[in-house]
């Protein structure tokens, strides 16, 4: 629970625009409490950023079941792109760990959490090296897309960023 909120909330404000008490509300808690169990405001964002990186990394191996090469690949990248869907924060935790890398203890866990992903869809997939960094770039670029809604923007860079079965499909809301 206290997790879940503290994702929520360092996804929307990142490491030092969120405050514990915002999450301790969330969490239904109080600020004293939420420092009983976490020592201070960044244990808490790196608990919460490992967190994040093994939901992903559960979802690539459930998705990834009994499958191997470029099947394998294939159905982490499906799952990846509806759990980043689906629960967005997991999505914009991910970014604002990356934009807190200057902290030594969260470039840590975000190495950690990226490398385990890494490894994972390696030992899964058993591609070689570059077809593993060609499917991380596009992973990134996912990202980025995602978190700028480009599927939503008719731009003509935006809708080229996009995959084929997603071009053109672009509908303005009213």
């Amino acid at each position: 629970m206290v997790l879940r909120a503290a994702v929520v909330e360092f996804a929307r404000g990142g490491l030092d625009g969120t405050s514990t008490e915002t999450i301790a509300q969330r969490a239904g808690i109080s600020q004293p409490y939420l420092f009983r169990l976490f020592p201070n405001k960044k244990a808490l964002f790196v608990a919460a950023v490992e967190r994040c990186f093994q939901q992903v990394l559960e979802t690539f191996e459930e998705a990834a079941e009994g499958l191997a090469g470029e099947d394998a690949m294939v159905a982490i990248a499906n799952a990846y792109g509806k759990l980043i869907t689906d629960d967005r924060d997991l999505l914009m935790l991910q970014l604002q760990a990356y934009a807190a890398g200057n902290d030594v203890d969260v470039r840590a866990a975000t190495r950690t959490g990226y490398g385990h992903l890494w490894q994972a869809v390696q030992r899964i997939s058993g591609v070689d090296d570059d077809a593993i960094r060609q499917f991380f770039a596009y992973g990134m670029l996912w990202n980025t897309v995602a978190a700028m809604n480009l599927d939503e923007y008719d731009a003509p860079w935006a809708q080229m960023c996009l995959p084929d079965d997603m071009r053109g499909k672009y509908q303005p809301k009213n």
